[in-house]
């Protein structure tokens, strides 16, 4: 009986050993979730009106901006826009594949021609720590 004790604890304990050197510990798996590329989905921009330009400047040009602004979401190029509650400027959310594609349909717009805006560019994609949610134990 006691032999048999020992052989199956003895079994057990191997298994066990077995099981956790194959199964990734939490770091590995966290280490390979960011090991997968980025995504780039989209490209956030952000437009400020630089210093120094006035209300006026921004609104003599506004009427050729916005029609050529709907194009660009008629297009499928602007997916999500919206204006800066400081009143600041504008956010956009571009469907391009990266910041360079992004800077070349921004530098089509009136605004971007006359050199009165600042613009940030943000690569954006899928939330690569969901992918520790899919990951094989």
């Amino acid at each position: 009986m006691k032999t048999i004790r020992h052989t199956l604890l003895a079994l057990t304990l191997t298994l066990t050993g077995a099981t956790t050197m194959t199964a990734p510990s939490p770091a590995q798996a966290q280490a390979q979730a960011q090991a997968v590329p980025t995504i780039t989905t989209g490209v956030i921009v952000i437009l400020t009106v630089k210093p120094g330009v006035t209300r006026e400047q921004v609104m003599a040009v506004m009427p050729d901006e916005i029609r050529q602004t709907v194009q660009l979401y008629l297009g499928g190029k602007v997916r999500e826009w919206y204006s800066r509650s400081d009143g600041r400027g504008v956010v956009f959310l571009l469907d391009a594949k990266d910041t360079t594609e992004a800077h070349a349909i921004m530098d089509r717009l009136p605004l971007s021609k006359l050199d009165i805006m600042d613009h940030d560019y943000i690569a954006v994609g899928p939330l690569l720590p969901l992918r520790l949610l899919v990951a094989k134990p």
